[in-house]
């Protein structure tokens, strides 16, 4: 691949990445909710955390020691787009009969081999920028940018576009619309330029032999504390994607509300989220560079209050709409700051030779052990409140969650020492 057009290649690719999370990731609790299976929200994204917990540390590991990340990548899409249009396949010809099991066991499978994607791209893009002589910090995010815009461009298809009669958001297609999206990328992976890997050699330790040297870093404390606050942030990640569409919709039970543009629309009031995800993810060198990671994830953390607080305080109709509208703006700090910023800080850190191995932690930590707990206990906090309460109260379940992140933020303030400080 030519250096110069080295840019436009990874922009493509990551596009294509988050169009395919983007075609169900906000709309399938709507879905679900409308098939009879709102009490088992909790689980389809509870296990987007559980694969996390190993998939994207074991892909790494892989692409590390054995297959160049690139290939990986491409495999790891084939086979979660196969069994994502499996997934929808199914639900088309169930029609009014889905059942649990079979859907969530192809589903389970799907997501399990695209979890690993997120870091792997990562991976492939930091190493295309380094061997065309370009700083992955300066030029990675403005590329990045162009995934939340495959993002956004899928959630508006799935909003918008009838297959059927019916809009892609309450239905099966958004399944399949994700699964070719992802064998697409799958094809496209394998032109990406050739990443490294470090074959094992003799005399080498067990820990070295199975490149799991990148849990080593625990070792540091100062990764310690990151990785274990990464966790705990982790728990909000997947709540609003989970929940957000689902509780817009239960303002349709109101015959005053049920006509508003949000509830009608929600996937596509949800994007103004991804929308403000794009614009941030421009602010990250200067913050990066101006405040340091502290006070970035600082920022990030207390945004995640304002996020679930306006969602608490909003109304579908004028003007309480206008909440929901800054829950969503401020959700691409909340995103963004902790996301993409954890992901460079991990990658100027960590030995070169476990990067995809440390970004694979990364996930574990965030997507993995934090969403799984946190999508749980949002499941559990959502049936107190909503599904299982004599007189449904969302706004209690989003108060809830905003009380949790400042717990965080406040707790993540005293203990973290600033690593700037630290080496001065």
């Amino acid at each position: 691949m030519k250096k110069s057009n080295i840019t436009l290649r990874l922009i493509v690719m990551n596009f294509m990445e988050f169009a395919v999370w983007g075609a169900y990731l906000t709309s399938l609790g709507r879905y679900l909710g409308q098939i009879g299976m709102g009490p088992q929200i909790k689980w389809f994204f509870a296990m987007q955390g559980i694969v996390s917990i190993f998939m994207p540390a074991l892909m790494g590991i892989v692409a590390d020691r054995h297959i160049q990340a690139q290939k990986v990548l491409a495999l790891c899409h084939g086979l979660a787009g196969l069994f994502m249009i499996g997934a929808g396949i199914y639900c088309r010809q169930a029609g009014a009969a889905v059942e649990f099991a079979p859907l969530f066991t192809l589903y389970s499978i799907s997501v399990a081999f695209f979890m690993p994607t997120i870091a792997l791209v990562n991976s492939v893009a930091y190493n295309a920028l380094e061997g065309a002589g370009k700083d992955p910090v300066k030029d990675f995010p403005p590329i990045r940018v162009f995934g939340t815009v495959g993002f956004i461009c899928s959630m508006l298809t799935t909003n918008f576009l009838k297959i059927g009669g019916a809009a892609m958001q309450d239905s099966y297609t958004q399944l399949l619309s994700s699964g070719i999206l992802s064998v697409i990328l799958c094809a496209y992976a394998f032109t990406m330029p050739a990443c490294p890997t470090k074959k094992g050699e003799g005399g080498q330790s067990l820990v070295d032999s199975l490149g799991l040297r990148a849990f080593t870093l625990f070792k540091d404390s100062q990764f310690a504390i990151f990785f274990i606050f990464s966790m705990l942030l982790g728990a909000s990640l997947q709540i609003t994607n989970g929940y957000a569409n689902t509780f817009l919709g239960s303002f349709g039970d109101n015959p005053l509300l049920a006509d508003t543009f949000a509830v009608k629309n929600s996937n596509a009031l949800i994007s103004i989220s991804q929308i403000s995800e794009t614009l941030c993810i421009l602010l990250i060198p200067f913050f990066m560079k101006k405040f340091g990671i502290k006070k970035v994830m600082l920022i990030a953390m207390f945004a995640w209050v304002f996020r679930f607080g306006f969602f608490g305080l909003g109304q579908p109709d004028m003007p309480g709409v206008l909440l929901f509208i800054l829950s969503c703006i401020v959700y691409g700090v909340a995103f963004d700051f902790f996301n993409i910023s954890g992901s460079l800080y991990v990658n100027e850190n960590a030995p070169k030779d476990i990067r995809s191995s440390a970004q694979g932690l990364f996930m574990l930590m965030t997507n993995g052990l934090g969403a799984t707990f946190g999508t749980l206990a949002a499941g559990a906090v959502v049936d107190a409140c909503v599904y299982n309460a004599a007189s449904p109260d969302w706004a209690k379940a989003w108060y809830i969650f905003a009380a949790y992140a400042f717990v965080v933020g406040v707790a993540f303030m005293i203990l973290f020492k600033d690593p700037s400080k630290k080496k001065a």
